[in-house]
């Protein structure tokens, strides 16, 4: 089999989309992707990644693509847990402390930085609407964190947050009591469950 052959494969076993990363992890060199983006067999859409021509362009899969760590959060979150009617005007993002969102920050994404040791809490996997798979935050941890930063958050968003999250069958409200007590908001959550509960 040749490079370009492996090329094909791993793209096609990818939905269409592949990484210079990706690539190398399997023995494939760089110059069968320029190759196949000189034949019109693949678009480069970011620094590193790749798509068909046939494929819609995923923003939220690329920027998880780029930056591995970045874990979709807040409003972003909600939307892509059905916890808010309104569509993401710009993605939100968390990512650990001491790393640069320099470049992400410029692209429109809005940050947030947390500790290392708490970043990975409560991430799960959830399908974009063009249906591939980013990290992002579960329900649970996802209510926290608009809590956490409620005083920079549309009083709307976090009420019908709340009401709908109490409305599913899903839910799991020790977790979200944990994650509460883990990320400091216990006696906020306590209030707002008072409320709408």
């Amino acid at each position: 089999m040749t490079g370009v052959e492996k090329l094909r494969m791993l793209v096609k076993e990818n939905n269409g989309v592949i990484t210079t990363k990706l690539a190398e992890e399997n023995h494939i060199h760089r110059e069968y992707l320029r190759e196949l983006v000189g034949n019109g067999e693949l678009e480069r859409v970011a620094h590193g990644v790749y798509i068909t021509p046939d494929i819609w362009e995923d923003k939220m899969m690329i920027y998880q693509l780029r930056k591995r760590k970045l874990v979709y959060s807040h409003e972003t979150a909600l939307y892509l847990h059905d916890l808010t009617d309104r569509d993401p005007v710009n993605y939100v993002a968390t990512v650990p402390h001491g790393y640069n969102p320099t470049r992400l920050k410029k692209e429109g994404l809005i940050i947030h930085t947390i500790k290392r040791e708490l970043l990975e809490l409560g991430v799960c996997s959830k399908e974009t609407i063009y249906g591939n798979q980013v990290r992002t935050y579960d329900m649970e941890r996802t209510i926290c964190d608009i809590l956490r930063d409620r005083n920079n958050q549309d009083p709307a968003i976090v009420k019908d947050a709340i009401k709908k999250y109490l409305a599913r069958r899903d839910k799991d409200l020790n977790r979200l009591m944990k994650f509460a007590k883990l990320l400091r908001i216990e006696s906020v959550l306590r209030s707002y469950l008072e409320v709408w509960a």
